[in-house]
């Protein structure tokens, strides 16, 4: 996609505004004030600001400290209009699944700032599996679901039959609710990725949660700058068409939130 046009002076607007920018690796800031900004593929309308979150896999204890990071951030750089996405995968491998997502089902975690949450594979398994789907039951389990359960203070042994009975109502009612893609300016927002060759309204539900290749080894215009989790890399990958978000928080690694405004692009972790 090409990049439209810089308005002329907005440099400069950029300047007095106090954001800092930065031409080198890709920094991810452990503080609101410590943000250094990078020339993005995309761009959003002036005023609109997306802070947009990777793979959560059940670390409460990250995503409160970042939700705490972006209120900092708005806090000193206020904005005409904000929005937070989380990309999905919020249970499974770490310790407090059902923490997140009460969490994230009890409203916006960040005040004044509306919150999008997509579905992520292993929301989509979980769901898959209380829906009567056995072989998806199977493969949660083995992908992180026995601890999810234990943090929902659940036993591995008990019957798949039983699972949506034992979980709190509100949790399973969010997790039905999660949206597929959101979209904002040249940004579309989604889990794992797209399909290259397909038209964004054809995309299949399966791709859009699980997608590898040939997604990531595309450099084609995708009609779309792609802000996406699921592949996780210890640094983000920025490329012509996607900006990768998952760092590996489920694996020890950091969670990452990317600060998207203008057409910059700044980096939170913890």
């Amino acid at each position: 996609m090409r990049r439209p046009h810089r308005r002329p002076g907005m440099r400069a607007a950029l300047d007095a505004a106090a954001i800092p920018t930065f031409s080198g690796p890709r920094p991810m800031a452990g503080s609101a004030d410590a943000i250094r900004f990078m020339r993005a593929p995309g761009r959003l309308p002036r005023g609109r600001r997306v802070y947009a979150i990777g793979d959560i896999h059940g670390y409460r204890e990250k995503l409160s400290a970042l939700h705490a990071l972006i209120a900092a951030d708005l806090a000193a750089r206020p904005t005409g209009s904000a929005v937070l996405v989380h990309l999905g995968d919020y249970i499974d491998q770490g310790p407090d699944s059902a923490g997140v997502v009460a969490l994230l089902a009890s409203g916006p975690p960040v005040q004044g700032v509306p919150v999008v949450n997509l579905l992520g594979d292993h929301e989509r398994m979980l769901l898959d599996a209380l829906s009567g789907d056995r072989a998806a039951a199977t493969d949660w389990l083995w992908a992180g679901g026995k601890e999810a359960l234990a943090s929902w203070g659940l036993s591995a042994d008990l019957p798949r039959e039983d699972w949506e009975a034992a979980l709190p109502p509100s949790h399973v009612s969010w997790l039905r609710g999660l949206a597929l893609t959101h979209r904002e300016g040249d940004y579309l927002f989604v889990h794992a990725g797209i399909r290259p060759g397909v038209p964004l309204g054809e995309q299949a539900r399966d791709d859009l949660v699980t997608m590898r290749h040939p997604f990531l080894s595309t450099e084609q215009d995708l009609g779309v700058i792609v802000v996406h989790g699921h592949s996780s890399s210890p640094s983000v990958p920025i490329a012509v068409n996607r900006i990768g978000l998952d760092t590996g928080a489920g694996i020890g690694g950091k969670l990452t939130c990317a600060v998207l405004e203008d057409d910059l692009v700044g980096l939170l972790a913890v």
